[in-house]
């Protein structure tokens, strides 16, 4: 390794303007981890609600490292670890713990992911355990890679996963951020026709190219839900990605098909949720609760994106030494992901 000291973002209070670069020493593996020096890392609304204060319910260690997303190469392997070799691109995946199946108990108790409560990405290098690795596709840069941690897996997650969504069907996605616009990819891989909606009628012309079937502009149609009755002729929509929460539920309802269901994703309006009982009932329709997923989905969906060759939708790149910047624009409402190229020395 060409030098012993690294560049780090840490926050030592609550609040963007305590975040702060430093320089770290370079941490060492130990047994079963990897030292992974980061090539890029991606923003996620998540990573602003940490570091403001306002999601995870305990102290965070100060000073912290923020930020869950990263891609970047094994460049040193602890005693014991085999699942990677010096050389070898990866990710990290968010669930620490959850490797297949049902979350772990400890996971669902102590919330055990990267980037809050424990130490973020947004440093040059990061040691992991080697079960957290994920290996990059090959067809990806550093910088398209990294938004697949939590934007990609969450939409994949939703739609595969949870929703086990088969060609032919209507998928309805909200908003233009990194999650929607990787469930318009898969859905539109995997033989769906994508709806999508936001208040902006730039944004639904570039979601339009991008091959959504149809868009609907929600200031236009306050209403939303009936609005997607019409587009599908009454039949509604088989899946909604829900990314507001609140009153906006009721409206996902709205424009379910019989059987539908409402994949619960985000709280970017509130964080309860209010619908009509009725509807959702005569639809016989379900509302599950997503968040992320395990490695195991996280490698099939990077075998799927590499066999269909798909790219991530990048809104903007800042250097490293521009973090704040990066989260500006995280708060403005990009089309697409956040990401920041990392200066390890």
């Amino acid at each position: 390794m060409p030098a012993s000291t690294m560049n780090s973002w840490e926050l030592d209070a609550p609040g963007l303007a305590h975040l702060h670069p430093v320089q770290r020493l370079i941490p060492r593996p130990g047994p079963g981890q990897l030292l992974v020096k980061v090539g890029a890392v991606s923003l996620n609304y998540r990573d602003a609600l940490v570091i403001n204060g306002g999601l995870l319910p305990g102290a965070l260690p100060r000073p912290f490292v923020p930020a869950s997303d990263m891609a970047g190469v094994v460049v040193e392997t602890g005693p014991g670890a085999c699942r990677f070799d010096v050389g070898q691109r990866v990710m990290g995946n968010f669930w620490t713990q959850w490797l297949d199946g049902a979350p772990p108990l400890e996971m669902l108790q102590h919330g055990l992911s990267l980037g809050g409560p424990l130490p973020g990405m947004l440093a040059g290098y990061v040691v992991l355990d080697e079960d957290v690795a994920v290996a990059t596709p090959p067809s990806l840069s550093d910088e398209q890679a990294c938004t697949l941690p939590v934007a990609a897996l969450t939409a994949w997650f939703a739609l595969v996963e949870a929703g086990q969504v088969r060609a032919g069907q209507t998928v309805l996605v909200q908003g233009t951020g990194g999650v929607s616009l990787f469930a318009l990819q898969f859905a539109q891989a995997l033989g769906a026709r994508v709806i999508a909606t936001s208040r902006s009628d730039s944004k639904l012309a570039r979601v339009e190219q991008l091959g959504a079937w149809a868009t609907i502009n929600t200031g236009q149609y306050p209403d939303w839900g009936a609005r997607a009755m019409e587009l599908t002729a009454g039949q509604g929509v088989d899946h909604v990605l829900e990314l507001l929460g609140g009153d906006n539920l009721a409206q996902s309802v709205a424009a379910l098909a019989v059987g539908g269901h409402i994949l619960q994703i985000g709280f970017l309006q509130e964080t309860e949720l209010r619908m009509p009982a009725v509807p959702l009932m005569l639809r016989r329709a379900t509302l599950t609760g997503v968040s992320v997923g395990h490695r195991r989905a996280f490698e099939a969906m990077n075998a799927f994106i590499q066999r269909e060759r798909l790219q991530p939708v990048i809104d903007a790149v800042f250097p490293f030494a521009d973090v704040p910047a990066a989260f500006a624009r995280l708060q403005q409402g990009p089309f697409g992901k956040v990401v920041v190229q990392v200066d390890a020395s």
